[in-house]
């Protein structure tokens, strides 16, 4: 829980949608997608690690769904020049009976998250890291990161910017149209492409792992994370639905109480259904969470999550860009 944060500095980072981590969390959920377009009820937990030309994709999948083209999958994501690698075997039966009864697939801590300071109820500095991204992104959409910290007063300290296949005066032009919109103030001390322009990105510079951008895809490195990773995770994995269901809450409470922060944790042990806790602090006031169906099924069917709804969500984040759990 972030506490007394307008009493230091605030930073967050985002990353592009063809940032090597971020493709590898985009081919795991377009997996999943595959799968429960034919099978709602396939059982899913793929990894990808890509880089210099080779994408392995791994993991155990259990379905009745067939001639799923993880390579088409693959190549629609990172490219065509890549060459695929794939070893997926069945769900562990030891874990697939704690699952079939209704139970958790692990154990775990699921955080969520809610604040007053933007209308995605997410932190300031996430909030303009990743909209610049965005921003800068529709003109340049390469590999690319950014950056934006927040003084204690509330202003805008620094902003950093890097992206593949852009010209530093080009960036400057459009970082500086984005705080213009924004109407942001402050010292403003821009970094971009501080170790000079750079054209290599991407699987060709660097090699990218599913999981790897946790607090990009939650809250920002202000408030805490479970530790589990939401990509390529069927929800019956309560890394994922709980996670989705904390969130859900952490807003709902929000609103509820007019409050201007909310966390939320769940926490599960493998073959349970009911959560060891259910916590929720509004405004610094610790509760037990009620009135809300926590199981893993019973989260599943609140939130309808047996879409192939996941490669969206790999991009920019999983809480803030409108989604069921958002709302």
């Amino acid at each position: 829980m972030s506490q007394n944060s307008n009493q230091f500095y605030r930073t967050a980072e985002s990353v592009s949608p063809k940032h090597p981590d971020k493709l590898c969390d985009q081919i795991s959920d377009a997996i999943l997608d595959a799968y429960l377009k034919k099978d709602k009820d396939a059982r899913v937990a793929v990894e990808t690690c890509g880089g210099h030309g080779v994408v392995f994709v791994t993991g155990e999948v259990t379905s009745t769904a067939k001639n799923i083209d993880i390579k088409k999958i693959v190549h629609r994501i990172a490219g065509d020049n890549v060459e695929v690698h794939t070893k997926i075997a069945k769900q562990s039966p030891e874990i697939a009976r704690g699952v079939d009864t209704g139970g958790a697939g692990d154990q775990g801590i699921m955080i969520g998250y809610a604040c007053d300071e933007t209308p995605e109820f997410l932190p300031k500095e996430v909030v303009l890291s990743r909209r610049l991204n965005q921003f800068i992104f529709e003109k340049y959409p390469y590999d690319g990161k950014t950056q934006v910290t927040i003084a204690p007063d509330g202003s805008i300290d620094s902003i950093v910017a890097s992206f593949q296949n852009t010209k530093r005066d080009e960036l400057e032009k459009l970082v500086k149209e984005f705080i213009k919109i924004h109407h942001l103030s402050g010292k403003l001390k821009l970094h971009l492409n501080p170790a000079g322009d750079w054209t290599q990105g991407g699987f060709d510079a660097d090699t990218g792992l599913t999981g790897r951008k946790l607090a990009v895809d939650n809250y920002g490195p202000r408030v805490p994370i479970g530790g589990g990773c939401f990509s390529g995770k069927d929800p019956s994995k309560v890394d994922r639905s709980a996670a989705y269901m904390a969130r859900r809450i952490a807003v709902d409470y929000l609103r509820k109480r007019k409050a201007h922060e909310v966390l939320v944790r769940l926490a599960y042990a493998i073959g349970r259904a009911e959560p060891l806790e259910k916590t929720v602090i509004v405004d610094g006031i610790v509760e037990e969470i009620k009135s809300y169906g926590l199981t893993p099924n019973g989260i599943i069917k609140f939130l309808d999550l047996k879409r192939p709804i996941y490669e969206q969500t790999a991009r920019y984040g999983h809480f803030g860009e409108g989604l069921d759990w958002d709302k």
